[in-house]
């Protein structure tokens, strides 16, 4: 009685049996990770891209609903309209909660794609490390930028303000 091996066709475990080295990937096979994983990071990384997509239609929605169709759609957008909207609390938050939740599910996104495409470990560290690198400074400065924007900054023309900045802050153009 003879056993088929894996291997070539037809190779058996008999006495006219050929031996066969261990089965090698070929070269064009894609890469596998061979070290099991015992944590669902991947699980919740795939739920958060459908939570915070959902969550993103409705924070981009409501953007272009009060940016674009309400009022004077974009001829109102200039620095005295941002200024208004950055003045409230709400709406720092809106647009942090836009710009984070953007970031992160763009960056899980292009973190799948460079796992799934690069294939040697040294060129998906590299890709990774630049795509963290242009998350945390994207989000840095965009925060900063939400939190630090002064609406009334000194030595503004007059008629680029927002209405609640009056025009003391306006007594030296720039120039």
């Amino acid at each position: 009685m003879t056993a088929t091996l894996p291997g070539p066709v037809g190779a058996t475990s008999g006495a006219g049996a050929v031996p066969t080295s261990p089965a090698l990937d070929s070269p064009r096979s894609p890469y596998v990770r061979n070290k099991p994983t015992r944590s669902n990071y991947e699980m919740y990384a795939w739920l958060f891209m459908r939570l915070s997509g959902v969550l993103l239609v409705v924070l981009v929605l409501g953007h272009l609903l009060v940016n674009l169709v309400m009022g004077d759609g974009i001829n109102q957008i200039d620095f005295a309209f941002v200024a208004g909207k950055w003045a409230s609390p709400f709406w720092q938050v809106w647009d942090l909660a836009m710009l984070w939740l953007a970031m992160l599910h763009g960056t899980n996104g292009v973190r799948t794609i460079i796992n799934d495409y690069a294939e040697r470990t040294a060129t998906r560290l590299w890709l990774k490390l630049g795509l963290y690198t242009a998350f945390t400074v994207t989000v840095v400065l965009g925060t900063l930028v939400i939190f630090t924007f002064d609406p009334c900054p000194v030595g503004a023309s007059a008629d680029l303000l927002p209405e609640f900045c009056g025009t003391t802050s306006a007594a030296t153009p720039l120039g």
